[in-house]
């Protein structure tokens, strides 16, 4: 796995821990999070990643604490029919 990191883009690692961080907020149990559980779960800094989904209307945040939005919520069943 990490030879295939090498050889990602920079960009292409900010979709891949954007898409990670998404998953885990509509398909785990807990439906709020931490930011600090998120660190640890991903085990690198979320912020510029969490920035960008909530910028990207996909998450709601308050404080240190994070949730999907209706809006991930229908972009991940739309992206089941893909």
């Amino acid at each position: 796995m990490p030879a295939q990191q090498a050889e990602l883009t920079p960009a292409e690692r900010q979709r891949q821990l954007d898409s990670t961080i998404l998953t885990m907020l509509v398909h785990e149990e807990a439906l709020l999070w931490s930011v600090e559980e998120i660190a640890r779960e991903i085990k690198t800094d979320p912020v510029d990643s969490l920035e960008r989904l909530q910028d990207g209307g996909f998450i709601h945040r308050l404080e240190n604490y994070v949730w999907a939005t209706r809006t991930a919520f229908i972009a991940d069943e739309l992206r089941e029919f893909s």
